[in-house]
Formats: structure tokens, sequence, C-alpha cells
């Protein structure tokens, strides 16, 4: 096979995969906004195109990290560099095509740990069982149940204070008026410091612990007197019955919800989208494989990402919006809020503290907490089943698919 031909694969399976990264990914992440009505679908798109465009661009990782995902090593396939651009090239497609059935499933999968499974499939299938890094694979595993029960005890205990200090108060719209300027000081609190603590590495910003607290303490005063003003002008009509006030309470969330939803964009644009298509690096350039872990991640890279996710939410994110915003627990801004500001603490806490992680998995465990709260009866789980169900199949899928792919390669092209 030509180099070519090797680049135009390499782009079509890197945007077929990054349309999927939309159509799940990114919908995950956006589902519960969606499912609140916090923002309309229309909404979601228009925060997703932005937020995960500047997060790729701004603060992503634009030197991919081991394109092999630390599975394989690249330098076994030095002296066979297209050996190892044919294992790439199965690896996008076999994760996109598992994320896409997931998908079509309404199943919220973690498309990182696809690609991992993909990687997997090729490098025993040409090394053995023993070219596994299979430290690294107990990890992955491990964060199947770290994840979840991280997120969902969060964002549990944040939806019990907001049931008890606001929702249960007898003027629940004077009590939402008055902690919302809290809430929204811990929201600031934790984006800005995830964002100044170690990453923004790519501007070359390096900032301390105690300088990046700083700054954050500031911002976030700031951000409580803004929405202080916004939550102000917010009229309480106590003419209304108790149970009549709640949509007014959910206004004040859904303003909330608005900004950790713009969060969640940004950051996984920042922290999965490079990652996501740096097999399409190794497929066209191979360059791990001869002096260097590492492979410039060229800006026609991103911009085939941006373009795919954004048109793969846009095309296809509605199933799993539906799954994770109305059909594992009703979903309401004050819930939606919990469960996404109990997903991005636990990924800047587990992250931070070198515990494995997956925001798939931990906005999926913190929508189930936030259900739990309200007792067992209100989860789906169905829903729930079927989805971690799907968690457990995708490494050995994706890298069942990913071998069967670089077999029909190798045994077309290279005989």
């Amino acid at each position: 096979m030509s180099p070519l031909i090797i680049i135009l694969l390499a782009a079509a399976f890197g945007f077929y995969m990054a349309w999927n990264i939309g159509a799940n990914d990114v919908a995950n992440a956006m589902g519960t906004s969606v499912g609140a009505r916090s923002v309309s679908f229309r909404q979601a798109i228009i925060i997703a195109a932005i937020f995960e465009f500047l997060g790729a661009m701004l603060v992503g990782n634009h030197v991919s990290l081991t394109v092999a995902k630390g599975i394989v090593n690249p330098f076994a396939y030095a002296d066979h560099a297209i050996v190892f651009a044919y294992g790439m090239l199965a690896t996008l497609l076999a994760a996109a095509l598992w994320v896409n059935l997931a998908t079509k499933l309404g199943m919220p999968v973690s498309t990182t740990h696809s690609i991992v499974g993909g990687v997997m499939g090729f490098g025993i299938v040409t090394h053995g069982l023993s070219s596994i890094e299979w430290g690294k694979v107990a990890t992955i595993v491990a964060s199947w149940v770290v994840s979840p029960i991280s997120g969902g005890i969060i964002s549990f205990l944040i939806f019990m204070f907001i049931s008890k200090k606001i929702l249960a108060d007898e003027k629940p719209v004077v009590a939402a008026k008055r902690y919302a300027p809290f809430l929204a000081f811990m929201v600031s609190m934790v984006l800005v410091f995830s964002m100044l603590y170690k990453g923004l590495k790519n501007l070359h910003l390096n900032f301390t612990f105690t300088n990046a607290l700083l700054i954050a303490v500031g911002v976030s005063i700031v951000f409580y007197g803004v929405i202080y003003k916004i939550v102000s002008n917010i009229p309480v009509d106590t003419t209304l019955p108790y149970k009549r006030r709640y949509p007014q309470v959910e206004r004040v969330f859904a303003i909330l919800q608005v900004i950790t939803a713009s969060y969640m964009a940004f950051s996984h644009g920042a922290n999965d989208v490079a990652n996501a298509v740096g097999p399409l690096m190794g497929a066209v350039y191979a360059a791990a494989l001869t002096s260097h872990k590492h492979v410039e991640m060229s800006m026609w890279v991103l911009s085939i990402g941006a373009v795919g996710i954004v048109a793969g939410l846009s095309m296809y994110g509605y199933k799993v919006i539906l799954v994770v915003g109305r059909k594992i627990t009703d979903m309401t801004p004050s819930r939606g809020f919990a469960a996404e500001f109990g997903a991005a603490t636990t990924v800047l806490v587990c992250s931070k503290m070198g515990l494995p992680i997956s925001t798939t998995h931990t906005l999926v465990g913190a929508v189930i907490g936030v259900g739990l709260a309200r007792g067992i009866g209100a989860l789906n789980l169905k829903v729930v089943k079927d989805i971690i169900v799907s968690w457990l199949l995708t490494l050995p899928i994706a890298a069942a698919l990913s071998a069967a792919i670089f077999m029909a390669l190798k045994g077309l092209f290279l005989g």
C-alpha cells in the first residue's frame, strides 16, 4: 500500500472516529444539560462546537501521548513501520465501528478505552500476549470501578445538599438565590483551578499550586458577584403554591448548568480529542517507530477531529443524549447540575491523585448517584445494567475487531 493511500485511509478513519466521538462521548457530556432542558439540542451543538474546539486548540495535547497508549511498545515495530501503520489503521477503524454500534444502541462508552482495545488486538496478533502491558490494562479495568463510584458518591452528596438546603426549604426560591452564588463560587474554583494547575503546559504556562489556587479564588470571587447579580433579578412570586415554585428554582440551576456544560465540552476537547486522533498520526508518520515516542499533532489532524466531532454530535448524538439525559433517571436542571459538577470535581480530584479515571464512566456514575439520592426507584435499572455490560464489552470487542481488520489488511497488502 502506497504512503498516499495510507494517509487517505488514515484521514478517512480518523474522521469516522471523530464523528463517533461526537455522537457518543460529547453527546454523553451534554446529555444531562439537554435532558434537563437547560439547553436545547441546537444550543448543545453550538456549545460543544465552540468549547471542544477551544479546548483542543488552546490547552489540548498538541504533542500526542505515546501513540500506542502505553499498551504496546512502538519500538518493537522499528524495523516494520508499515506493520505499525496498518495496526493504527486497524485500531482506528475497530474503535470507530464499536463506538458506532454502541451509539446506535444508545450506550455511552469510553472512546479512549475503545482505542486501547484496538491497540491490544493488533499487538497480540503481531507479538503475542507478552507484548501487552497488562499493568496498564489492569489500570483501565480499575477505572470501570473507580470512575462511576467516585462520580456517583460526589454527585449524590451534592444533590443531597441541594435537596435539604434548597428544595426542602419553606421558601425554595429564596434559598436557591441565597445558595446559588456560593455554588457558583465552588464551580468556578474547581474549573479554573483544574485548568491552571498543570493544565496549560502547551501554552508554556506552568502555575504553581499556590499561584493557581490564588488566581482561582480571585476569578471565583468575581464569578460569585456576577451570579449574585443575575439571580437577584429573578422575581420571587410568593403567591404561588409551594410545589409550583420549583420552576423558579430550576431557572437558577439552569444558569449554573450551562456553565458546567461548557466546561465539560472544553475539558473533553483538551483531554480527549487529540488523544483519540493519536493513532491517525501514527498511521501517517509512524514516527514513534524510529527515534521519538511522540508525534507532532498537525493542525489538519485537529481540524479533522473538530469537524468530525461536531458532525457526529449533530447527526447522531441524540441517541446517547436521550439515554444519559432522560432514560437513566428523570433529569432537571438541579439534578443535572449536581451530576455535571460532581463529575467535573471527580475527574479533577482523581486525576490529580493519580487514580484511574474515565470521564464517560464518571458522568454516567454521577447521573446514577443523583438518581439514588431520590431512591432506587428513581433509576431505570435495566438501562443501567445495559450500560455496564457495554463497558465490560468495550476492550474485548475492540480488540477482536482490530485483530480481524489488521489480518485483513496484512493479507491484502503484505501477503
